[in-house]
């Protein structure tokens, strides 16, 4: 074989190999220990610790099986709404999810990556060029009303809120590059499958909502306030909070005519082609419910945009007490932004750079402009991220 297609071969099987470092553990032999192993070719998924580098805060991933499942709710489930139909068989493949949501103690290390941004400009270390801007990551702005974000309070060990679909990606690629892994938002698709861990009922625990309390923190039971995570208990894969606590960003848009697009391909749909990609602002899809709402609104098939049929979750709305101009890309203001937030998504099998891109990045030309316009006033800040920053910053004696 020629040099060249041998090296293309070879960077082809690079690119196909689950990374060695974490949470993969090569061999025939089943993992020791009590924690979920999931066999793969070559080896098994495992649970692991991820600590975010630089700091000592640590947050736990687990893996998710591949399979097939149906995706969306039966016509004779109660409390249905018409767009989580036609039911639609989806293939999933391997990975691994964030046990809880993300918390406070991990989404500030994003938010100081303002300031930090900032002192490596001023330094000149690691300047922005056209050659490595696509690679730079934004961090958010300093918050405009914190009274607001944090009337919930903001303890570590309870989930991050009201940041927007654009700020939540970018944690991932912020969080991507200081660790060597891919990290992502979940496919809607994906939530759904993690969610149901293999249950077809309404919620993980049944179709009757009466044990809902054993697995969710919602209007019932929350008092108005969502509540540290993991407090609950887990769905047969050890995930916490699928129902409750805080909705979920996923990377869809959510489009009008339920899954009408994804029941008329062949079936089993792949993941790729269940995704919704945005093309415009908003609705963005939501998943999992949140402490303020009831027990339907928090079934496995359940779905919410941000902005729903009757304009009470308008996404321009959850901005509207904020006074700049534009505003934020980052943050939201309103209400019903304090239950939205996040979890993490790990594939077993990373995408090529230009693919990874398309989970992380401003989708909309307007997010792009109001960013740019951002970072230009100092009101936002943008870097390059990477696993040697920790050290390079420690190094020009921009942190302890």
């Amino acid at each position: 074989m020629p040099l060249r297609l041998l090296l293309v071969a070879c960077l082809a099987m690079a690119a196909s190999r689950p990374s060695l470092a974490q949470g993969f553990l090569p061999g025939d032999a089943r993992p020791e220990g009590d924690g979920p192993a999931i066999r793969v070719a070559g080896g098994w998924m495992v649970a692991y610790d991820e600590t975010i580098p630089g700091t000592d805060v640590v947050f736990r991933m687990i893996p998710v099986p591949g399979g097939t499942f149906r995706m969306g709710s039966p016509a004779d489930e109660a409390d249905r709404t018409a767009d989580e139909g036609p039911q639609v068989d989806v293939t999933i493949e391997p990975f691994w999810m964030g046990r809880c949501e993300v918390t406070w103690a991990e989404y500030k290390r994003y938010m100081a990556a303002f300031e930090l941004f900032k002192a490596m400009r001023a330094a000149g270390v690691r300047p922005i060029t056209p050659d490595n801007l696509a690679d730079a990551v934004t961090a958010p702005s300093a918050l405009y009303d914190p009274t607001t974000t944090f009337v919930n309070g903001e303890d570590d060990s309870l989930p991050a809120v009201t940041m927007t679909p654009f700020a939540a990606r970018q944690y991932t690629k912020w969080l991507s590059g200081l660790t060597g892994r891919f990290y992502r938002l979940p496919a809607e698709s994906e939530w759904e499958y993690a969610c149901r861990a293999g249950t077809p009922s309404a919620w993980t625990m049944g179709d009757d909502p009466e044990g809902l309390d054993e697995v969710a923190w919602f209007a019932d039971n929350a008092d108005e306030a969502p509540h540290p995570v993991g407090g609950k208990a887990p769905n047969a894969w050890g995930l916490h909070d699928m129902h409750g606590n805080v909705a979920e960003w996923c990377v869809d848009e959510l489009t009008s005519g339920g899954y009408g697009r994804q029941a008329s391909l062949p079936q089993p749909v792949a993941v790729a082609d269940t995704i919704a990609w945005p093309t415009k602002l908003y609705p963005r899809v939501l998943r999992g419910g949140a402490y303020y709402d009831e027990a339907s609104e928090c079934r496995s098939a359940a779905r919410r945009g941000s902005r729903d049929a009757g304009g009470t979750r308008d996404d321009p709305d959850w901005k509207d007490v904020d006074p700049n101009l534009p505003k934020s890309p980052w943050w939201y203001t309103e209400e019903p932004a304090l239950g939205v937030g996040l979890r993490v998504v790990r594939p077993l099998v990373e995408p090529d750079v230009a693919s990874r891109r398309r989970w992380w990045d401003a989708d909309v030309e307007s997010i792009r402009a109001d960013t740019d316009d951002r970072v230009r006033q100092g009101r936002g800040a943008i870097g390059i991220v990477d696993p040697d920053l920790p050290a390079d910053l420690k190094a020009k004696g921009l942190t302890d």
